[in-house]
């Protein structure tokens, strides 16, 4: 990883899970938001984004993720985040994405939830 960012794109039969590694900035941001336009238009529109090797992000990777939200939820589907730290989760929460993405401890507890 050269530009310290990745994220691994792991589709099911009706969502996906990005899994990212690294700090979500503006490059980060990008990458998830790339990954989930090309998702949405094969049609999946629910997304689990596994954040267990993504320790940091900013407001600039909060916003690209937001946009990631509203498009996801304009189209009918959902967003999960799971893995968070305890400073992210909290970050989430006052930025107000909780309000239209859920939260999971673990990337199991997410696909449960999408799922059910």
């Amino acid at each position: 990883m050269a530009d310290g960012f990745d994220v691994k794109i792991d589709k099911r039969s009706d969502f996906a899970i990005l899994r990212t590694d690294g700090y979500v900035n503006n490059l980060g941001g990008e990458k998830i938001g790339e990954a989930a336009d090309s998702l949405m238009k094969e049609g999946i529109i629910n997304l689990i984004i596994n954040f267990e090797k993504s320790t940091v992000v900013n407001s600039i990777g909060i916003s690209i993720l937001i946009e990631v939200i509203e498009k996801l939820v304009d189209n009918g589907g959902k967003i999960i985040f799971s893995n968070l730290t305890k400073t992210i989760a909290k970050t989430f929460n006052i930025m107000g994405l909780t309000q239209f993405a859920e939260i999971c401890e673990t990337e199991a507890d997410a696909v449960a939830s999408i799922s059910g």
